[in-house]
């Protein structure tokens, strides 16, 4: 093989993985996206939500730091979402510089509801893949994570990953 067909080579599975990769963020991103605005949750309040359904009552500091965002960020966000009745703020109990963000009754709702149809999205979107398979997928872009320098997945990882990470799996 001359030093141009192995370049070529290189160059056309560097763009079949950029296809296929970006493609299929692109579609799960999406349909996700469109599972949370059917309950009137939108882009990025959705990891927010996740957080809080997680541990209730944190700051938007602590929020912030599990979302690998800027605090002003999830102020922003968090404003919006309570103005959409999905938490209110409670002034933190010792200092009262801080407010702890807790979800209302329709934000903890959202939960299951929203749950079970990422769980539908998940297992459309890996219909076609056996447990070994499955598995090996998420090895891989664990590894590809960890290969940009983004390190192991952290506790901000949606709860339905996680838990997907500990169950047998099915199929």
């Amino acid at each position: 093989m001359t030093i141009e067909s192995r370049a070529a080579t290189r160059q056309a599975a560097t763009e079949a993985f950029q296809r296929a990769f970006w493609g299929a963020k692109k579609a799960i991103a999406e349909a996700t996206a469109a599972a949370f605005r059917r309950h009137g949750v939108w882009a990025g309040q959705q990891f927010v939500l996740r957080c809080l359904w997680e541990e209730d009552g944190l700051t938007p500091g602590e929020i912030a730091h599990r979302l690998e965002l800027a605090t002003p960020t999830v102020t922003k966000a968090t404003s919006r979402m309570e103005s959409a009745g999905l938490l209110i703020r409670r002034p933190h109990p010792s200092d009262k510089r801080l407010v702890r963000i807790h979800l209302t009754r329709r934000g903890k709702s959202l939960q299951h509801e929203i749950g079970e149809e990422v769980e539908r999205l998940t297992e459309r979107a890996l219909q076609t893949l056996g447990p070994t398979e499955r598995r090996r997928l998420v090895d891989w872009l664990s590894e590809i994570r960890q290969n940009l320098g983004a390190g192991p997945d952290r506790s901000s990882a949606p709860p339905l990953v996680r838990e997907a990470k500990r169950r047998p799996r099915q199929g």
